[in-house]
């Protein structure tokens, strides 16, 4: 079996320290990303493929149909490919209060921060299932936050996606479980990304989540990709439906 992760948002944060991880595993990797420099992609290539994995990146604007049919296209021009991971990591919304007596949420950056964060989702494991690319053992894993039951000042666009991005994976682990395929979120703790810092107010964020913290520390990116390579070997999709938190226990105390 030729066994593949497509990662969206598999440049920066989260995203690409589950690269790393899975590349050590000996999982190929199909990356898409936006807004990265080439000489930074073709660095990050190169040290990918060092763990003797194939690996592709591709610039593509993830919530676009045309983009994800010729990914998706590519990918099936693959032999043998199973899309063991398929993983939702993107971090790309609008923050602005809903009430306010200017520049406050429109139509189109609710519709821009629900399309690209959550609803972009459905659409890609509809087509990666269609084009047979999941088979029995494959993981879909989205990243969600606390921010999915939690809100904070400015964030209630992002906190409408991740809400509707795990009712999304609940639904998809309903439809996909007689396939044997397994679908879960994982709500990582407050970690210190490029995203985070585009919150108002994050400083704050950062400063309760240490204090809350039983480890007295921000998660780490490096601690969503341990986890996640954990499921390099795991084949059962009886694990499935689940928000997997990964916080140190950051939330029990928050």
């Amino acid at each position: 079996m030729n066994n593949w992760a497509l990662i969206l948002g598999a440049s920066s944060g989260i995203g690409v320290e589950c690269a790393r991880q899975l590349a050590q595993k000996g999982i190929n990797i199909y990356g898409v990303y936006l807004r990265k420099k080439k000489d930074y992609i073709a660095t990050l290539e190169k040290e990918l493929s060092s763990y003797n994995v194939q690996v592709i990146y591709k610039k593509a604007n993830i919530a676009n149909s045309d983009n994800r049919q010729i990914i998706i296209n590519e990918l099936k021009e693959i032999s043998n490919i199973r899309i063991k991971f398929f993983i939702h990591s993107v971090a790309f919304g609008t923050l602005k209060k809903i009430i306010c007596n200017d520049n406050g949420l429109t139509y189109k950056n609710i519709t821009m921060t629900s399309d690209v964060m959550c609803n972009s989702l459905v659409y890609w494991c509809q087509d990666l299932y269609h084009s047979n690319l999941f088979q029995k053992g494959s993981h879909i894993l989205s990243m969600t936050s606390a921010g999915g039951r939690k809100n904070w000042e400015s964030y209630g666009a992002v906190s409408l996606a991740k809400s509707g991005l795990e009712s999304i994976c609940r639904q998809l682990s309903l439809e996909l479980a007689p396939y044997k395929i397994a679908v879960n979120a994982i709500q990582a703790g407050v970690t210190d990304t490029a995203a985070l810092r585009k919150i108002p107010g994050s400083d704050n964020m950062i400063e309760q989540a240490i204090i809350n913290n039983p480890h007295k520390r921000l998660t780490q990116p490096e601690d969503i990709g341990n986890i996640i390579a954990l499921f390099a070997d795991y084949e059962s999709s009886w694990m499935t439906g689940n928000i997997i938190k990964v916080d140190g226990g950051e939330d029990i105390t928050g």
